[in-house]
C-alpha cells in the first residue's frame, strides 16, 4: 500500500517527534541541577538590610505600648527570615516607621519603610481596629497587627532587596571597603567639625572609600565624645568611634580616653582633633579588617592567575 504524499510527510514528522518522546522518560543529564546560576545566588541569600523597628510618638499609644508594638514587629519580621530588630537600630539599618490615623470610631496604622538615608522605599496600611480596642488591646493585639502586617511587608523588602543586588549597586567586596561617616557627635568647640573631617582624611588614606550617605555602603563609623570633669582643674576626654556592619552587626568600638586641662577644648581642636583620627583611624581599619572588609595582606600580594 503505498501513502500519499501528505500522509507520508506526517509520519516523517512524527517519527522525528518520537526520541524527544522517549527522552522525557528517561534519565538525562542535568548538568545544571543545583546550579542556580550567579543571578539565582544572590537572589537566595538572607536580606543585605536590616530593618530597624523604633517605637514610634504617632501611634496615638503610651510609650509602654508604642514599644510593645514594636518589639511584636521585629520578632514577626525576624520569624519571617527579614533581619531586624526593636528599637532605633544602626546608621545603615532600614527604618519601619509606624503612625495611626483616627477616623471616627476607628484608628487606622499605617507603616513606612525607609532607607538609611531617610529615602521612602513604601508604605503599607494596616486594617482599621475600633479606638477602644487600639487603646486596650496591648500585647496580643500588638501581636495580631504584626501578624496580619508583616507578610505583606516581608514581600516588599525582598522587591525591593532583589532590585538592589541585581541593579547597578556596589557589589560588596568589589573594590576598597564603602565606609559610611557620620558627623561626630557631643564635641565642645569645634570638635565636632573637625574630628568628623580629620577621620574622613585619614580613613580614605588607608583604603577606605568613605561617604556620607548610606546608600552602598558596607560599613559605617559614629563618633561619640563626652566631656565630663574628673579631678580639679582638669576634664577627662573619651571618645568612642562605633563600627557596624550593613547587616545590623556592631563589629566593635575604638575607645580613646584621656584627661586635659578643664577648658582646653572649648574652642578649636586643631591638632588634636588631627592626633585623634591618626589613632582612632587605624582602630577602625584593625575592626573593619578583622570583619573581613579588607583582603588579607597574602591574598591582596598575590599576582592575578
Amino acid at each position: 500500500m503505498s501513502l500519499s504524499d501528505p500522509s507520508r510527510r506526517l509520519l516523517l514528522r512524527l517519527g522525528a517527534l518520537a526520541p524527544l518522546a522517549l527522552a522525557g522518560c528517561t534519565a538525562l543529564p542535568q548538568p545544571f541541577r543545583g546550579r542556580p546560576g550567579e543571578l539565582a545566588r544572590r537572589l537566595r541569600q538572607p536580606p543585605g538590610y536590616r530593618i530597624a523597628v523604633p517605637s514610634s510618638s504617632m501611634l496615638l499609644l503610651t510609650d509602654e505600648d508604642s514599644a510593645s508594638l514594636s518589639r511584636a514587629f521585629a520578632q514577626a519580621l525576624v520569624a519571617s527570615e527579614v533581619p531586624a530588630v526593636a528599637g532605633p537600630g544602626l546608621p545603615l539599618d532600614w527604618q519601619l516607621v509606624a503612625a495611626a490615623e483616627r477616623q471616627a470610631d476607628q484608628v487606622v496604622p499605617r507603616y513606612a519603610l525607609r532607607d538609611a538615608d531617610g529615602q521612602a522605599l513604601g508604605m503599607l496600611i494596616g486594617q482599621p481596629v475600633p479606638a477602644r480596642e487600639w487603646v486596650e488591646g496591648g500585647a496580643p493585639l500588638h501581636a495580631r497587627l504584626a501578624a496580619e502586617t508583616v507578610p505583606r511587608l516581608a514581600t516588599l523588602v525582598g522587591r525591593i532587596d532583589a532590585q538592589r543586588r541585581t541593579g547597578d549597586e556596589r557589589a560588596v567586596g568589589a573594590g576598597p571597603p564603602v565606609l559610611r561617616l557620620l558627623p561626630v557627635r557631643g564635641a565642645p568647640g569645634d570638635g565636632n567639625r573637625s574630628l568628623t573631617a580629620r577621620m574622613r582624611e585619614r580613613l580614605a588614606t588607608l583604603g577606605f572609600q568613605v561617604q556620607e550617605e548610606a546608600q552602598g555602603a558596607q560599613f559605617a563609623v559614629q563618633g561619640e565624645v563626652s566631656v565630663v570633669p574628673s579631678r580639679p582643674g582638669q576634664q577627662r576626654v573619651e571618645i568612642v568611634w562605633i563600627v557596624s556592619r550593613r547587616d545590623g552587626e556592631d563589629l566593635g568600638r575604638v575607645l580613646q580616653l584621656n584627661e586635659v586641662p578643664t577648658g582646653t577644648l572649648r574652642g578649636l581642636w586643631g591638632d588634636v582633633a588631627y592626633v585623634v583620627a591618626q589613632e582612632a583611624s587605624g582602630g577602625v581599619r584593625d575592626v573593619v579588617f578583622n570583619a573581613g572588609g579588607f583582603p588579607a595582606p597574602a591574598e591582596a600580594a598575590r599576582p592575578p592567575a
